[in-house]
């Protein structure tokens, strides 16, 4: 039986997690949410994001799903607890991937650059994972905030990006990394400018493979990989302004295209 899954984040970041879902369970049915009136959430307050979140995952509720993706590790980090008590159906949440990023360099001896927003990066939530899985206080962290900002403008101009990279990590010896973490669900969009940048031996990783993961042995999905994509999304949005539903659409038709 088909099932109505939904995907929320503050703007077109989460499709990269949603992309990764269509691409293992393209018959099922999904739903994306963005809170395009509150975009971007990492420069915000802890307290507003929480309540804009609470807000967006009311009005998801009532399309009737049978489990939600917060497809944002700020809004995790956030608010999953209180959502989890609050609903009963599953709502997965995300994490930036520190623990494989930290067990892929165990061998090497080789450190882990972390990528992710101002608010991530602040929260209890994040340093008590990094504490937890840093044996050795062998993962380094940066706040992009723009590369947010960029996305949602669709702006994939690889030559800037590939410069506000170099500017990012220009203190760096990335000799001394041997992964980097994309810790924010925008960022995926940048990978391939970004390997660009990269020592050819640094693994990019982020956290939607351990999501999509989830998702499957919660709700005992069939993985079914080759089919549709993208055809059997419901685009919702926070201002409900179509613009708003297009953009994501062309934002996952990027994400297709870029997948090949």
């Amino acid at each position: 039986m088909t099932k109505k899954i939904a995907f929320f984040d503050s703007g077109i970041g989460g499709l990269t997690v949603l992309h990764k879902a269509l691409q293992q369970f393209p018959e099922e049915q999904f739903l994306y949410y963005a809170d395009t009136l509150h975009v971007p959430y990492g420069t915000k307050s802890a307290d507003e994001v929480r309540g804009h979140i609470f807000d967006c995952v009311e009005a998801i509720v009532q399309e009737d799903v049978q489990a939600i993706v917060i497809a944002c590790n700020t809004a995790t980090s956030l608010a999953v607890k209180d959502l989890r008590a609050k609903y009963d159906i599953p709502i997965i949440g995300m994490e930036p991937a520190v623990k494989p990023a930290v067990e892929m360099n165990r061998d090497s001896g080789k450190r882990a650059l972390v990528f992710a927003t101002t608010l991530t990066l602040s929260q209890t939530k994040y340093n008590e994972l990094v504490s937890r899985v840093d044996d050795h206080h062998s993962v380094d962290s940066i706040a992009l905030p723009e590369l947010v900002e960029w996305c949602e403008q669709l702006d994939f101009d690889a030559s800037k990006i590939a410069d506000y990279f170099r500017f990012k990590l220009a203190d760096l010896d990335l000799q001394g990394y041997g992964t980097v973490v994309l810790g924010c669900t925008h960022y995926p969009f940048y990978t391939s400018i970004l390997r660009t940048i990269l020592p050819d031996h640094i693994q990019i990783i982020d956290g939607s493979t351990g999501t999509v993961n989830h998702l499957k042995q919660r709700l005992g999905l069939v993985a079914q990989p080759g089919g549709r994509t993208g055809e059997q999304v419901t685009f919702l949005s926070s201002s409900g302004r179509p613009e708003e539903q297009e953009k994501m659409y062309r934002a996952l038709q990027y994400l297709e295209m870029n997948s090949k």
